[in-house]
């Protein structure tokens, strides 16, 4: 099945207003850029952004941010160096805030890929993140029942792809995207390199089961 798309515009085409999207990277590394520039000129709102951090400056999930179309933020670092917008919105009331050690952050979006439904970690245990969550005692240590985290969609960075959606990363760019894959309902990956022959086996991370659509885009913003 061939999983291309001609276009930035045409791949996030499917994103809607109120959509829960999941934004692969970490720090500048790993980001598609390129998407969530396509998604902006959608116009779109009230989105529930997943991500390790809130994005910094004006680039990335940040001009998301800026231009208000995103209603909540699920993440490990909201506040890194250089969010200027995640906290103008978060102090003016006009976005929410649900923040997960990013362990649990990580082991969330995998329980959802496996298909679990759930899973018990010390992290958090007796602070202000347990509230509301169930909590057990093991062996005389406390634990917190953490559930899988879903998403809609996911916007992916990855080296090179091929058509029917196999990718392969580079080095650290790795980081949050291959996970990511496996729990949204709709993957969305920009590649810098898109062959039409099948990527080697040995070399794809990510298999095409994972995504539906993928689009090549070389240059970094």
């Amino acid at each position: 099945m061939d999983k291309s798309v001609a276009d930035l515009a045409s791949a996030v085409a499917p994103i809607t207003d109120g959509a829960s999207l999941m934004i692969g990277g970490f720090g500048s590394s790993g980001i598609p850029f390129g998407l969530i520039d396509a998604l902006l000129e959608t116009g779109v709102s009230g989105l529930t952004v997943i991500s390790n951090n809130a994005g910094a400056e004006e680039t990335g999930i940040a001009k998301l941010l800026k231009a208000g179309m995103v209603a909540k933020v699920i993440c490990s670092y909201p506040r890194s160096p250089g969010s200027v917008w995640f906290e103008r919105r978060y102090e003016a009331g006009e976005i929410e805030l649900e923040v997960v050690p990013q362990g649990t952050l990580a082991e969330r979006i995998r329980a959802a890929g496996a298909g679990l439904g759930g899973f018990l970690t010390p992290t958090a245990y007796g602070t202000l993140l347990a509230e509301g969550k169930e909590t057990r005692i093991i062996d005389g240590r406390g634990y917190v029942m953490e559930a899988p985290l879903h998403a809609d969609f996911a916007l992916l960075r990855a080296e090179r792809g091929d058509k029917w959606g196999n990718l392969s990363f580079h080095a650290t760019a790795r980081n949050f995207n291959p996970v990511m894959a496996t729990a949204a309902r709709h993957a969305i990956v920009e590649v810098r390199h898109l062959s039409d022959t099948p990527l080697d086996p040995e070399t794809v991370v990510t298999p095409g089961i994972f995504v539906q659509s993928v689009v090549e885009y070389g240059v970094r913003p």
